[in-house]
């Protein structure tokens, strides 16, 4: 695993790492925490879950549902296509066909911001291996016990580095970096737009006009995505609380309105 690719071979794979694999041409990647065994437990939102928007959204979230590939369910796992929250697949059904990657933890803020998007890595740093799979298999244990799923505010990321790392930003149940990156990105757009206007409307003022004007818009953009991802970052947003597995269940149906369950239903 080197700078440029976090992909792994499945003999380094370790119990309690934090896995994850790419989904539509790298628009999108579904994580996990790998317990041991061939076993993953993740946070998905399945098919027989009512989020249909009518747009290519609808894609990027059915691609979180395990997929063991043709048209034969998985012998290990049966059919999960329907099932949602959190879950356990085999690593076959989990990587639906895609490769490998290992989620870092711990990385510098300049190493943060050189990566060149969120999802992959994070500067907060992660409990022990034996933490991490009791998180995992406690929110499995239990129904609704992550909460509802949503692209970006609840999602498979955000479950992942609570397993690893016990943080969450409760004050909207999410931190993943890919969620992150999608609201740097705007923000860049946004300022971008600025720039634009200025620069119509002080031509004969501003330096930043024609090629040079656009390299240094380029560049100031691209620093605002990265500035603005690693703000983001869980290790370093004020607003992240650390809350043990139990006290967390009980805390998310609290804000979802709903009674504690004490036993998922099988």
């Amino acid at each position: 695993m080197g700078f440029l690719s976090q992909q792994i071979s499945r003999d380094e794979l370790k119990p309690g790492d934090h896995i994850y694999s790419w989904r539509r041409a790298y628009i999108y990647s579904h994580h996990g925490i790998y317990v041991g065994n061939g076993e993953v437990i993740h946070f998905t939102c399945g098919g027989g879950l009512e989020t249909r928007t009518g747009t290519f959204v609808d894609n990027i979230i059915v691609s979180s549902v395990p997929n063991h590939g043709g048209d034969n369910p998985c012998p290990n796992c049966g059919d999960q296509s329907n099932l949602d929250g959190v879950i356990s697949s085999c690593l076959d059904c989990f990587l639906a066909g895609g490769n490998l990657y290992l989620f870092e933890y711990g990385v510098s803020g300049p190493i943060f911001m050189a990566k060149p998007r969120g999802g992959i890595s994070t500067t907060a740093v992660s409990d022990s291996s034996d933490e991490t799979i009791h998180r995992a298999r406690y929110l499995l244990s239990k129904k609704n016990a992550f909460g509802v799923y949503d692209l970006l505010k609840n999602n498979c990321e955000d479950f992942a580095i609570y397993c690893k790392t016990g943080l969450i930003v409760l004050s909207k149940l999410g931190g993943s970096g890919q969620a992150n990156s999608v609201s740097a990105a705007s923000g860049v757009l946004s300022l971008a737009g600025t720039m634009k206007t200025v620069s119509a409307g002080s031509a004969a003022r501003l330096v930043v006009s024609g090629f040079a004007g656009v390299g240094v818009m380029a560049l100031v953009g691209y620093g605002n995505y990265c500035v603005g991802r690693l703000n983001a970052d869980i290790g370093v947003r004020r607003d992240a609380n650390k809350f043990p597995v139990e006290a967390l269940v009980t805390l998310i149906a609290i804000i979802e309105g709903r009674v504690v369950d004490d036993k998922k239903c099988s």
